[in-house]
């Protein structure tokens, strides 16, 4: 990896292009190249104690590059601590083997209605700045037999968000696995979101949140939109 004039970078000799624009030019315009989070095929060849360590190193090399002093005692641990950090926490959700485990039971009570559940707090991480992104996602399906545990929900949103991410992108891989686990098309996902990539640098913008959304099957009609709005909005 070297600069070039200065501020792009190359990898391996070579100036990184997407759509005819550099990295550089494209600076903080969003970015969103497709529904599966990007992974190298081997991404998982290392054990997870095997990461730590690499990142642990990594880490305390990037805080020499700043000019930390490493040897302070409030500054020794925190590479191990970033280590840990990222795969047990922050980033947990890149590995699959931390997929929840979803149960479905029976319909018994033959609710034929939409089942909302909304204000799901998350924390994930912006991909582009490596940067929190803190939101709230709300989610609504229509049962076709079976039922899900409410806590399930939960936990589907935080596998989901625990992986650098695009906002888009998160929101239809939510989407998805609502609709695989639960063999339905009738499902919906709204997320809202503030980027510390856009509050805390670049534009600095303190006010501004960041809405998405997937509506699928019955969903997807002004009239259902309407009544899914009215439960949010209560």
């Amino acid at each position: 990896m070297e600069i070039e004039n200065g501020t792009q970078i190359k990898y391996n000799g070579r100036t990184s292009y997407v759509n005819g624009f550099t990295d550089e030019e494209i600076g903080d315009d969003h970015m969103y190249t497709g529904i599966d989070t990007p992974l190298r095929q081997n991404a998982f060849e290392m054990s997870d104690d095997d990461k730590k360590i690499r990142i642990a190193e990594l880490f305390a090399e990037i805080m020499d590059v700043m000019g930390l002093d490493l040897s302070d005692d409030s500054l020794r641990g925190t590479p191990n601590r970033v280590a840990k950090m990222y795969i047990d926490e922050i980033f947990s959700g890149l590995n699959p083997k931390n997929k929840p485990k979803v149960a479905l039971f029976d319909n018994k009570y033959k609710y034929q209605q939409m089942l909302v559940e909304k204000n799901i707090t998350f924390y994930s991480n912006c991909e582009h700045h490596f940067v929190p992104i803190v939101g709230k996602a709300h989610l609504a399906y229509i049962s076709s037999g079976k039922v899900i545990g409410l806590s399930k929900l939960n936990r589907i949103v935080q596998y989901f968000a625990k992986r650098p991410q695009v906002q888009e992108r998160l929101t239809n891989q939510i989407a998805l696995e609502l609709k695989q686990a639960l063999n339905t098309e009738d499902v919906a996902v709204i997320i809202d979101a503030k980027h510390l990539c856009v509050s805390s640098r670049g534009i600095k913008d303190e006010s501004s949140a960041t809405v998405t959304s997937y509506y699928g099957g019955v969903f997807n009609t002004p009239a259902k939109i309407a009544e899914l709005q009215n439960y949010l909005n209560d």
